[in-house]
């Protein structure tokens, strides 16, 4: 009898219903929340209505739910369905499947892509029990499942809600819609397996928090500190891919804050913390008063006043630090230093090859900012032609500017004046291999040749056909889409 009531017990605390607050689902009608139809795209209601209309469920989900409700305009809206890719597939001819670790479809319109993901169900080790020495980090996710797992395998409780069009309701399995009313950041179950699976979600915890205005809780915020070098078993592309949305934020400086209060700074940028570190021990209780806490800043701020940052220029006032003292230092070739000292930082952090270049060149040209005598004009609009130049120009700018340095801010009024290059489109996209290869140029056209086969004109040629490279998966859709390596959760 004891044995029959314990395993009873031990179904119940090992079932999804476990991890979630509300198992059968709370729904939250029109009168009681803001979404209103109006605010949501109309392809993405469109997709949903065609899905229920094949007797799929389907409904908007993560973040354009979760920013509808705090009154924000959402940046995309994901769609969450029963479907299976190959089914969605067959119901919308406009779409392809991508993905490797988990598949999803992403639908094209013009001008606008929208992504439609089966229902996930939740890892097998959550329903066993936890072993600190385990490693629970997700290398494939290709199962699939119910609305009431998909909810309950998502990072966290503000990003699981569930947006019904049919009826205008919220659906809530995990108590997400009360904390987005206190506004907290909370961590769906064990926060020490959710951050082992995903340790993204560590940085994601802090971003949110920080843009969104809300407080982590204190279980997930202390799991935060105690699983911190989990980060370095991420993925350095998807790590890079974060990067670069923070810097799109114009709020990069008080997220880098919010990094170094929770002990992810010194994991994520381990050598430019180290130099922080050696100049001030407390550096993390007043980050925007060190020197890369007011880079960062001067960079938010001539990004509210329109100008144009590239990630390159945000990585170069990272990294300045390292290579800073090389500037004084006479001994051996300011390049060779300046290479030398940063190949490590590259290599960790899993910086392309091309954009390594790119930096070195950044800190190798802030010396010829200095030159401005007017016999150098010829070489000075040389230098202005070079493909870096912009980006070189803003850092020392900006180096300038936090430095309080007057002489330097006059030097570089002297190159703003004339200044009219722009950085290139595909300068925005730092690590990301959706750029066309030098070897991709198209083919010449091919000879005329006789017909070799019998019987035929002599002046007659083979008409070869040629495949078009004008289709969508040419341009980079398909598997260099960043969120490919994600877990599909909304950025």
């Amino acid at each position: 009898m004891f044995k029959f009531l314990t395993s009873l017990f031990r179904k119940k605390a090992d079932s999804v219903d476990s991890f979630l607050m509300y198992p059968e689902g709370k729904r939250y009608y029109r009168e009681t929340h803001s979404i209103r139809r109006a605010n949501i795209d109309e392809d993405a209601i469109k997709i949903i209505n065609r899905l229920n209309k094949f007797r799929y469920k389907a409904y908007l989900v993560g973040g354009g739910v979760r920013d509808l409700l705090m009154g924000k305009r959402p940046k995309d809206f994901d769609i969450v369905t029963s479907a299976t890719p190959n089914q969605i597939k067959r119901i919308f001819n406009n779409c392809r499947i991508i993905g490797k670790r988990f598949k999803i479809v992403h639908i094209i319109f013009k001008g606008k892509i929208i992504e439609v993901s089966t229902f996930r169900s939740l890892p097998e080790h959550r329903l066993e029990k936890h072993k600190a020495e385990n490693d629970y980090l997700i290398k494939r996710d290709n199962s699939f499942g119910t609305a009431k797992e998909d909810a309950a395998r998502r990072d966290f409780t503000i990003n699981s809600l569930f947006y019904d069009p049919k009826n205008d309701s919220i659906l809530d399995y995990v108590g997400g819609f009360e904390d987005i009313q206190k506004k907290i950041v909370r961590v769906i179950g064990d926060p020490d397996i959710s951050f082992k699976e995903d340790p993204v979600r560590m940085l994601r915890a802090v971003k949110f928090s920080v843009l969104l205005g809300l407080d982590i809780e204190k279980k997930t915020k202390l799991a935060i500190k105690k699983n911190r070098l989990e980060l370095e078993k991420s993925s350095t592309a998807r790590l890079l891919e974060e990067y670069n949305k923070m810097f799109r934020t114009w709020k990069t400086s008080i997220i880098f804050e919010g990094l170094a209060e929770n002990h992810l700074l010194d994991v994520l940028f381990k050598e430019p913390a180290d130099k922080l570190r050696k100049t001030d021990p407390e550096w993390r209780e007043h980050f925007m008063d060190t020197p890369l806490g007011k880079r960062l800043a001067v960079t938010d701020k001539l990004l509210s006043a329109r100008e144009e940052m590239t990630p390159a220029i945000f990585y170069s006032l990272i990294f300045y630090d390292i290579v800073k003292d090389l500037y004084e230092d006479d001994r051996g070739h300011l390049a060779h230093n300046i290479k030398e000292s940063l190949m490590p930082v590259f290599e960790r952090m899993g910086i392309p090859k091309r954009e390594q270049d790119n930096l070195v060149k950044i800190f190798i040209s802030q010396p010829r900012f200095q030159v401005t005598d007017d016999e150098k004009e010829r070489q000075n609009s040389f230098f202005k032609k070079k493909d870096y130049f912009y980006d070189a120009f803003m850092v020392y700018k900006i180096v300038a500017i936090s430095e309080n340095n007057e002489s330097a801010v006059q030097t570089a009024f002297f190159w703003e004046i004339s200044l009219r290059q722009r950085p290139k489109p595909d300068s925005h996209q730092f690590g990301q291999q959706n750029r066309k290869k030098e070897g991709n140029k198209k083919r010449p056209p091919r000879k005329k040749h006789r017909d070799r086969r019998g019987g035929g004109n002599p002046n007659q040629t083979n008409v070869q056909e040629s495949s078009s490279n004008g289709s969508e998966e040419s341009k980079g859709f398909a598997s260099e889409n960043p969120k490919e390596d994600s877990i599909g959760e909304d950025i």
